[in-house]
């Protein structure tokens, strides 16, 4: 597959645009509802089904159903990732209205992650063959790790990344809007939500181990895996506030996801150095697993309204009061000092006044 660089630099102008589009349609924090949810849905959707026909038109039916393929596996193993972060957002408390900034900063980190996992990836097959057995192994233990563990769920209290946080970056107990950061008597410290940022990136990132090398098992050109993961990921923030009410209802869905990463184990160990197990094939292969699962979750949780998931009875983090909020110093400037007036002395800094006039 020839792709020029201008191609290659048409795609990303394309996926800033979007971005672009989405942050400002987004500007002010508001609580998503299901029908914004539903038309911003369609759009990524729409826009994701199209570059697979222009794909396809451009160069092929092969390379079309790739493609396919690739963001069907990505779209799928990413409904899983919108359980994690509702299960995240939960427990942390974070007002709904503030969720929205956290996902577009962390889908746009996992665009740069991924990016450089698929970068590096490409090298590895291209330079040792060999890797793809690693892959293949790789991907049949996932799968079956996730099957045995299709009943369990992130618990956000035992999270060590968490308790690194708090040790290693100081930061307050409360909500401050939309701030990751905000200096208080002097000091810079973070925010909770700069906490939940960090542990939305996190879990993408071990997302990625799994879904990089599975997409790799669908097609090898670098192109295809990128942009079918970049189309994939741009549509995860209004998925999630579509879905995030309606988890309980998935109860086969974690099944169906482990059994297509045993699917492309398998077609990935195949095509080595046995068989090539045709792009058509595999596509109905994984299209009918998430069809399935999707069909009999629903079917055996038919009568279940939307529903949030409970927050704890005393969360983690609070929300910063108004006065707080008005009492805050600018972030990188401290109070005062454009008018030659002195900051507010930190009571907790030792240094004498002499020492901090030199």
């Amino acid at each position: 597959m020839q792709v020029s660089l201008w191609l290659w630099l048409a795609v990303l102008a394309f996926i800033v645009g979007m971005l672009a589009v989405d942050l400002l349609a987004h500007r002010r924090a508001h609580v998503i509802g299901v029908r914004e949810a539903a038309a911003w849905s369609a759009v990524w959707v729409t826009t994701g089904i199209g570059f697979g026909a222009w794909v396809w038109w451009r160069y092929g039916a092969e390379l079309g159903q790739q493609y396919f393929a690739g963001y069907l596996i990505e779209k799928s193993l990413a409904v899983d990732n919108v359980f994690v972060w509702a299960i995240l957002f939960a427990y942390f408390a974070v007002p709904r209205e503030l969720q929205h900034r956290v996902l577009f900063l962390g889908v746009l980190g996992a665009l740069v992650f991924r990016g450089l996992f698929i970068a590096g990836g490409s090298v590895l097959i291209a330079s040792f063959g060999w890797v793809l057995y690693l892959f293949a192994a790789f991907l049949l233990w996932t799968g079956y790790r996730m099957l045995r563990q299709r009943d369990e769920h992130l618990d956000p209290e035992r999270s060590r990344a968490l308790r690194l946080f708090r040790r290693w970056v100081p930061m307050t107990d409360d909500y401050h809007g939309q701030r990751f950061l905000i200096r208080r008597g002097g000091k810079l410290l973070a925010t909770p939500l700069l906490a939940v940022l960090f542990l939305v990136e996190l879990t993408d990132i071990v997302f990625a181990v799994d879904s990089i090398p599975a997409i790799f098992a669908v097609t090898d050109e670098p192109f295809l895996v990128f942009t079918a993961n970049a189309f994939a990921i741009l549509g995860l923030r209004a998925m999630y506030f579509l879905l995030a009410d309606l988890i309980h209802r998935f109860v086969y869905l974690k099944t169906g996801l482990a059994l297509v990463l045993v699917w492309v184990g398998l077609k990935m160990a195949l095509k080595i150095d046995v068989f090539y197990v045709p792009t058509t094939v595999s596509l109905a292969v994984i299209s009918t697993i998430i069809g399935v699962s999707i069909w009999l979750s629903l079917r055996a949780t038919r009568g279940q309204g939307r529903h949030a998931l409970p927050t704890p009875a005393r969360p983690p983090f609070g929300v910063a009061t108004d006065e707080q909020l008005t009492a805050l110093e600018p972030l990188w400037r401290r109070r005062g000092t454009s008018r030659g007036v002195p900051a507010p002395r930190d009571p907790d800094d030792a240094r004498s006044d002499e020492e901090l006039r030199r």
